[in-house]
């Protein structure tokens, strides 16, 4: 299972569970958010580390990047690129 299918049922248990929503949001003012959240995701049985977070936005935003124009360095700058982290956090505060 890769960082984004991880983050997408982890997010889906979240939604779900009361205390595990919490701890997932009380990590948003952690001195170090990421790896806090890290943390939790570990606890929860699910192996991630920022770095994991990090490298499948940048995966992500590269393969967006070659999709467009042949991603050449003339492609368009894209905006609003998906960071899995925020996304995460999206989903847990339509709720």
């Amino acid at each position: 299972m890769n960082a984004v299918e991880a983050l997408d049922e982890l997010q889906r248990k979240a939604r779900h569970d009361d205390k595990l929503r919490e701890q997932f949001i009380k990590t948003r003012d952690a001195e170090d958010p990421l790896g806090g959240f890290c943390s939790v995701c570990r606890e929860t049985g699910y192996e991630l580390y920022p770095m994991d977070i990090v490298q499948a936005g940048d995966e992500f935003y590269a393969a967006m990047k070659r999709s467009t124009n042949g991603g050449g360095e003339n492609s368009p700058v894209l905006t609003g690129e998906d960071d899995p982290y925020e996304l995460f956090f999206a989903g847990l505060q339509e709720l």
